[in-house]
């Protein structure tokens, strides 16, 4: 698993400061730790099983800084986006679901299409005695 590439996906969805976060570090190696008991596999793993790694790392690294309220990306409003504001007794209603989904919707559906790829490890797995 290559943390240069993780970084430059991060990176690329305007998350800056990946590279020097501790966190990346260690959901790293709880990735690699996960593929390792779910296929067999050692070290160094096979291009495909590397690229599984990589995006299961960039999802779990991003699902845990948002879980923790630290994830802000540039240019990405995380909030959700409101659908009718009433001042007399204050209420709001929020346009989640509402034919086009909220930014903060396309953000958990990247995240889920990319711990998803932990289904194709079982092409990877190995008889482990």
């Amino acid at each position: 698993m290559a943390y240069e590439r993780i970084i430059s996906f991060l990176s690329a969805l305007g998350l800056t400061d990946a590279g020097e976060a501790p966190l990346l570090a260690l959901t790293v190696e709880n990735v690699l730790h996960r593929i390792q008991n779910e296929t067999g596999a050692q070290p160094p793993f096979p291009a495909g099983l590397e690229n599984i790694a990589d995006s299961m790392a960039a999802g779990e690294y991003l699902r845990t800084r948002k879980a923790a309220g630290q994830l802000t990306l540039e240019g990405v409003d995380l909030d959700a986006a409101v659908k009718q504001l009433q001042e007399g007794d204050t209420s709001v209603t929020f346009a989640a679901g509402e034919g086009s989904q909220t930014p903060e919707q396309r953000l958990d559906g990247l995240i889920d299409a990319l711990l998803g790829r932990a289904r194709e490890l079982s092409r990877y797995r190995r008889l482990v005695w």
